[in-house]
């Protein structure tokens, strides 16, 4: 099982590495996320009944694993706003051009979480609902309602 994993890994080490990208937006934050993936995979691949799901087991443990650095991170980032806000230049939003990673930034994480996985990795739905353990139809009652919240956002540009 060990080198179907390690296969996996090496073959789609770019659209995990994007994946993660697309939560932190810091390149070195990105690459210690995969590689915290990637150990925990390797550790943790007697969990893996079935190497047909290894797809989707494998993203259930990046996306986990990026949403516990966005934890800690956001400890941290609590504190240094408290004294930041004070002291920060007003903002006008309908200055700022407003694109699609800025309108991705505006979801929750469940549903940029849905999106990156159905349209930028390419996860069918069935895929995205065994990873994330949710209901298919939640899954696509969910990116329906995201699809129509993400239109509306870009056409406010």
């Amino acid at each position: 099982m060990q080198t179907e994993i390690i296969n996996y890994i090496l073959k789609n080490k770019e659209k995990h590495y994007r994946m993660a990208y697309s939560y932190v937006k810091n390149k070195e934050d990105a690459l210690d996320i995969v590689q915290d993936t990637i150990v925990k995979a390797l550790k943790y691949q007697d969990s893996l009944k079935n190497k047909a799901y290894l797809n989707t087991w494998f993203y259930k443990i990046l996306i986990n694993t990026c949403k516990t650095h966005l934890q800690k991170q956001n400890r941290y980032i609590d504190m240094e706003n408290t004294y930041l806000e004070s002291h920060e230049a007003p903002i006008y939003d309908h200055y700022q051009s407003f694109d699609l990673e800025e309108a991705l930034d505006q979801l929750s994480y469940n549903e940029k979480t849905i999106i990156l996985l159905r349209y930028f990795n390419d996860l069918e739905l069935k895929e995205i609902s065994a990873t994330l353990g949710q209901n298919l139809s939640t899954v696509k009652s969910t990116l329906y309602r995201t699809l129509k919240k993400l239109k509306l956002l870009l056409e406010k540009e």
